[in-house]
């Protein structure tokens, strides 16, 4: 008998987890390690599974047997329908799993089910819209490395890009750059090695560093204006006629949020809920279909 249901919101930095009762009584959350399946599937499972451990510790309850559980995920990488397969293969015991892209999870949290339009900024990008005939369409989310405009790893990439050329000669140095060369090592060797090991998750930590010298370098404000450009085109391109309110959300949303075009603030609402509570009424959806 299923006893909670889980909402798992899981990227390339980290899985974030809601514990709810059967009645979608909220107990508690908990946290975790990177679950983008790019990063594999049995990294994804145990990230999961830490998270929700750390869940049941944190509302103060024994953890239950997987059978007694029912869990809805949102997570990066669901395009690959290999992975998104086997990741539901390999499940470990849950009485039932629903999986689908963290996209869809954070437009059904941020919008509470209703119509509208996310943008979902964190280690990578990605943009959904649910109509209010019950369509939905997506745009990017095209990963890790050739897409993700505007995610953390995209900005990290044109940072580590800026760094090498400052390296080279080809451009002049900065305390920008050089705060990005040191974190990839501090000179050309090491930062090949650095290139050579680094994966999206290790991109987007740079990312902190052009939103710390954005106000005072041209180089960092110029990235994170073209990151605001790309968050308004994935925003255009999924409403073009400009009728649905736009959330932003992940990680990197309220960073950017002061880079964006005007045309695009005036149609921006907070966030209702998370990737994770969306990743709730998914499951719950799909137990009032059984």
């Amino acid at each position: 008998m299923i006893e909670y249901i889980i909402g798992v919101d899981g990227g390339g930095s980290g899985t974030r987890v809601r514990l709810a009762r059967l009645d979608g009584q909220e107990l508690a959350q908990g946290q975790s390690g990177p679950s983008g399946l790019g990063l594999g599937i049995e990294r994804a499972w145990t990230s999961v599974a830490h998270a929700v451990t750390l869940a049941f510790r944190a509302a103060g309850l024994e953890q239950p047997s997987l059978q007694r559980m029912a869990i809805g995920l949102g997570l990066a990488g669901v395009h690959n329908k290999q992975w998104a397969a086997s990741f539901v293969e390999h499940n470990p015991g849950y009485a039932l799993v629903a999986l689908e892209s963290d996209a869809l999870t954070t437009l059904l949290g941020a919008h509470a089910g209703q119509p509208g339009v996310i943008v979902a900024i964190g280690t990578g990008s990605v943009g959904e819209v649910l109509h209010a005939d019950g369509s939905r369409h997506e745009v990017g989310g095209w990963g890790f490395p050739s897409g993700d405009e505007a995610g953390g790893a995209w900005i990290g990439m044109r940072a580590i890009n800026h760094a090498q050329q400052v390296v080279d000669g080809r451009v002049p140095g900065s305390a920008f750059a050089t705060a990005v060369i040191d974190a990839c090592g501090g000179q050309r060797n090491a930062m090949q090695v650095w290139l050579a090991a680094a994966s999206q998750t290790t991109y987007a930590q740079l990312a902190r560093l052009v939103l710390e010298h954005a106000a005072s370098n041209a180089v960092a404000h110029g990235i994170l204006s073209d990151a605001g450009r790309q968050i308004a085109l994935i925003a255009r391109a999924l409403d073009p006629a400009g009728t649905l309110p736009v959330a932003l959300c992940g990680g990197l949303a309220a960073p950017l949020s002061s880079y964006l075009p005007a045309a695009l603030l005036q149609l921006v609402v907070p966030a209702q809920g998370d990737s994770a509570a969306g990743g709730l009424r998914l499951i719950s959806k799909h137990l009032q279909e059984q």
